[in-house]
């Protein structure tokens, strides 16, 4: 019993698993006619989840190295743009997918060298991106929903968003190949030192020659590549893209990583707290329509969650300190 305290305590990603398990558990007890678990609502959770989760990944490590981005949304929305017009334009879909990935790239780079060079708080800098690539999405689509034809690109669209056997959603297996990855460099890697040194004392970080500046700018990148990766599996999927894509994800985003034991201010979090966070998220929106609740639902319960993971946070980190 002393042993599974202390790794509860001790362990970062320990309190999300327990709430993401409880969860799971809940719902699968008490949702109508459990529908929760039947196969058809796991595949379509496994299929359309990994658009959102996969955002969430690069967002928790730009939080771990101090600094956020309310730009999510809109970016998701301009690259899923990209894509489609370079699809239109006759661009292969390989090449379509490597420009709109560079494009997200651009954009994090704009809003990281903007956040660190002219000392501007992420905040301001990414609600002005926030605004701006919504806004230009909607001039150059006018608002209306834009078709997308991939029909003879087969292996392109199956490797993207097709099912392993028939079941698995392809778009689960790039969340988990990310999410592997990300935490490979973020806590087997010299690099992620550098980006918990950053978020925690950057002051400290620069008097032992970490280069804090560029550790955030490519952790915006990073961030915004991802979205752009997103885009692309979005579009797919649904075989056409919408301007409204992305609405409200911001601070959704946000939410997945605190709940995921990600600090707000810096240093502290990791990828597997980040993927609870992120499935935690998904699993409630997920619930609230197999329970045929209104859409509105989502924010107070958002709330409630996020509010008891900061109160659980602050519990687990007390008791921390004590054992320290």
């Amino acid at each position: 019993m002393v042993r599974i305290r202390n790794y509860f305590l001790t362990t970062r990603y320990a309190a999300p698993l327990a709430i993401l398990v409880v969860l799971v558990v809940f719902l699968a007890i008490f949702t109508p006619q459990r529908n929760f678990i039947r196969a058809r609502n796991i595949q379509n959770l496994l299929a359309l989840g990994p658009e959102f989760t996969i955002i969430v990944l690069g967002a928790g490590m730009l939080m771990i190295a101090g600094e956020f981005d309310l730009s999510v949304g809109s970016a998701l929305a301009f690259t899923g743009f990209v894509f489609t017009w370079l699809l239109g334009s006759g661009v292969n879909p390989l090449l379509a997918m490597v420009l709109t990935v560079a494009t997200g790239l651009v954009i994090g780079l704009i809003n990281g060298v903007i956040t660190v060079k002219a000392k501007i708080l992420s905040f301001i800098t990414t609600l002005g991106a926030m605004m701006l690539w919504r806004g230009l999405t909607l001039i150059l689509t006018r608002g209306a929903q834009l078709p997308v034809r991939l029909g003879e690109h087969v292996l392109f669209t199956t490797v993207l968003t097709g099912r392993i056997l028939g079941y698995f959603p392809m778009p689960a297996v790039w969340f988990i190949i990310l999410a592997l990855i990300l935490g490979v460099i973020l806590h087997r890697n010299r690099y992620g030192n550098w980006i918990y040194a950053t978020g925690n004392q950057p002051m400290a970080a620069r008097a032992m020659c970490i280069n804090t500046d560029m550790v955030k700018i490519i952790s915006f990148m990073t961030l915004s590549g991802l979205v752009a990766f997103a885009a692309v599996i979005q579009t797919v999927r649904v075989a056409a893209f919408s301007s409204r894509i992305g609405t409200d994800w911001e601070l959704k985003v946000i939410a997945a990583c605190v709940v995921g034991g990600t600090s707000l201010f810096g240093g502290r979090g990791s990828m597997g707290g980040i993927f609870c966070g992120a499935l935690i998220v998904i699993i409630i929106e997920n619930a609230l329509t197999v329970a045929r609740l209104p859409y509105e639902w989502t924010f107070m319960v958002y709330g409630i969650v996020i509010m008891f993971s900061a109160l659980l946070d602050l519990f687990i980190e007390s008791r921390r300190l004590k054992l320290t």
